[in-house]
């Protein structure tokens, strides 16, 4: 490596080293000491020079967290120590007798035992080589488990690189969502139509398996470490009890949580226990309980264990708190996407120390599912002690005054066709211009990928929808630059600035307008599909399902929410209103891919490199526009790889396939009206 090369090793490495101390400080010691802006610009630093020289990426850089392709399945691996279960206590009368097994097993030697919390997560195993994370898997049965490494990697509380020289250890843990990430994620998924997770455990359970990281990655999920296996430290020391390897972890840069206790006897133990009963709904967290370890290691191995369990700990494991009450209604409700939601209104009852008064229904197939009617007595609890949820009906507590409830077939707050799609749980609100749907429709409408209009963000459309300016999409267009100044942070300057972009917004492509109308399942990609077919959107407005089902690349879901969407009057006039302002409607003067063969039409490529003019977005928008389509990996399916200066692993593997490879200069030769 020459002296150049050298330099730019010692700078990366420096940025590496930099960036993951703050990923320790935010994730680990939840102590962030730099702004969200910064950390942004150094990851963007350090992802610049890897592009530049890909011969610099190591295993823990920290932009090798964000996943890898998406894998066909799991390997299955042999634990080198078995991930046994706990045996469960379920009260203090059961905890002093696992204490009198353990004072006999030790013929009366002093000892004492550590208490943690018991997390509600996912078990696995992390093996580090030579201070980095060599392999990660789960529980599985104990003996064998999948290895999840590349899901791993992505969780930012996990170090990729231990803090100080370690040959060799072996760490177990607990992989966890927090109540606020567990509420987001369902909220997320039931405003996409997707099956909602249980619980925290289980939505931390499912993201960990994820056959794509990039999915992992997203899910916002931590871990707590709470025991160490085998240890090689270059000193040859190691730790004598559980609590010493618990200050190891500490010190290696690992997550321990804060809340254990070392208690002299069993009537610490339970008084330990009963105070996390107690105080469990304050952690951002859930546990199920505690877990009750002899902490001297010597005498661990001294007790041994059973087939199943060691001898020398226990899960004292809360009871269920559930409460009965009363379904006085079910009320619905409308989400920013358009779901309509089902909610019962109870009786008030008290549960894991909060009042309840409502629990989500989620959609019609549960409350058929549960039975639930109007009037109905039922038990409930809260699921991971977060969620209230109707457990169960006492069908034997009716009295035939219970009410059938049924699904609206209307928004309730706009009026127009609430629509089940096939294969989905949900009932959506149809209608473009619904109120509740407004300022979610609006920020979609003027995004980037959409009309473009600059200087529309979130938080001026939010200002814009709370001041009465705008109560449709339409209304937009018909904003002046004297109303926006009329609001606050909005100056003369800025305000010319957006009605002007407002203005060039009308000049936008008929498929830009097509995907920014919102309608359900039509991505960027359909948009331009349909806008290439149709030219026009009076056309689009009439299309039969038969008609757009026959389209290549235009299938059930999406033809269904088309229809949906342009049968609604109220979409045919906010779509009419645009017309009358000004927008354009047409594709007229470009080609059809319904009439005209494109040389890229049906053709499959991949983008490599650093193109020469071309961003990589504009690479793939050019493509598609020539009836191409761009995936991200190299396979024998791909018909072109366009690659770009330091094109990396994909040109290797295009080679060794025989995939065609082009450059910039060809692939604008292939498109059609494009200047070379």
């Amino acid at each position: 490596m020459g002296a150049g090369m050298g330099e730019i090793h010692v700078k990366v490495d420096a940025l590496r080293r930099e960036i993951e101390k703050h990923n320790y400080f935010y994730h680990v010691l939840d102590a962030p000491n730099i702004t969200d802006a910064d950390y942004d610009r150094l990851m963007a630093e350090l992802q610049e020079w890897e592009n530049k020289y890909p011969e610099l990426v190591t295993p823990d850089s920290p932009t090798q967290r964000v996943g890898g392709a998406l894998r066909e399945g799991f390997v299955t691996i042999r634990h080198t120590v078995p991930m046994l279960s706990l045996a469960n206590a379920f009260g203090a009368e059961e905890l002093r007798e696992f204490d009198r097994r353990v004072r006999s097993a030790l013929d009366d030697q002093p000892y004492d035992y550590v208490v943690e919390l018991k997390i509600d997560g996912v078990a696995v195993s992390l093996v580090y080589r030579d201070d980095l994370l060599a392999r990660g898997a789960t529980r599985g049965d104990g003996e064998y488990g999948e290895d999840i490494t590349a899901n791993l990697k992505t969780i930012k509380s996990i170090p990729l690189r231990l803090r100080q020289p370690v040959s060799a250890l072996e760490v177990r843990g607990e992989i966890y969502m927090s109540k606020e990430s567990f509420l987001d994620l369902n909220r997320r998924r039931e405003e996409g139509g997707e099956a909602l997770f249980a619980n925290p455990r289980n939505a931390a359970a499912g993201s960990v398996r994820q056959l794509n990281p990039a999915v992992t990655a997203g899910r916002n999920l931590s871990i707590f470490v709470y025991a160490a296996g085998a240890v090689e430290l270059p000193s040859g020391e190691a730790p004598a009890s559980h609590e010493e390897a618990l200050k190891l972890l500490d010190r290696l840069g690992f997550r321990v949580n804060p809340h254990h206790q070392v208690c002299a006897d069993i009537d610490e133990v339970i008084s330990y226990c009963s105070l996390w009963a107690e105080k469990k709904a304050e952690l951002p967290y859930s546990i199920d309980g505690l877990v009750i370890k002899v902490n001297s290691l010597a005498q661990q191995a001294r007790l041994g264990a059973t087939m199943k369990s060691p001898r020398w700990a226990v899960a004292y494991k809360f009871p269920t708190e559930e409460a009965e009450t009363t379904v006085r209604d079910i009320m619905v409700s409308v989400g920013r996407t358009g779901v309509i939601t089902p909610t019962a209104i109870l009786e008030p009852v008290t549960v894991a120390g909060s009042t309840v008064s409502r629990a989500s229904l989620h959609n019609e197939d549960i409350i058929r599912e549960k039975d639930v009617g109007i009037g109905d007595r039922v038990v409930i609890h809260k699921a991971g002690d977060v969620i209230p949820e109707i457990v169960r009906v006492l069908k034997d507590k009716r009295t035939g005054d219970e009410k059938k409830f049924h699904m609206p077939r209307a928004c309730p707050a706009c009026g127009a066709e609430a629509v089940r799609q096939s294969g989905e749980a949900a009932y959506r609100c149809t209608g473009a211009a619904c109120p509740a749907r407004l300022l979610e429709g609006m920020i979609h409408f003027s995004s980037r990928g959409a009309m473009d209009i600059a200087g529309m963000g979130p938080a001026v459309v939010t200002q814009l929808v709370n001041s009465g300016l705008v109560k449709d999409i339409a209304d937009i267009y018909l904003l002046t630059a004297e109303q926006l100044t009329s609001l606050e942070r909005f100056a003369a300057k800025s305000a010319e600035n957006l009605i002007r972009a407002i203005e060039d917004s009308k000049n936008q492509p008929l498929h830009r307008l097509i995907f920014a109308l919102g309608v359900r399942h039509v991505g960027e990609r359909a948009a331009r599909i349909l806008a290439d077919y149709f030219e026009d959107i009076h056309l689009l407005m009439d299309a039969q399902m038969e008609e757009l089902t026959a389209i290549p690349e235009v299938g059930p879901k999406i033809a269904e929410s088309v229809t949906a969407f342009m049968r609604e009057n109220q979409n045919r006039e906010l779509i009419r209103r645009l017309i009358g302002c000004g927008l354009n409607v047409s594709a007229q003067d470009r080609p059809a891919t319904g009439r005209q063969e494109h040389a890229l039409a049906g053709k499959t490529l991949v983008l490599t490199g650093t193109l020469p003019t071309l961003k990589r977005e504009e690479a793939r928008e050019l493509i598609e526009s020539g009836g191409g389509k761009v995936t991200s990996a190299v396979s024998k399916s791909t018909d072109y790889l366009v690659a770009g200066e330091n094109p990396g692993g994909k040109y290797d593997k295009a080679v060794k396939l025989g995939v065609a490879i082009i450059d910039e200069k060809e692939l604008l030769q292939l498109v059609p009206g494009v200047a070379r």
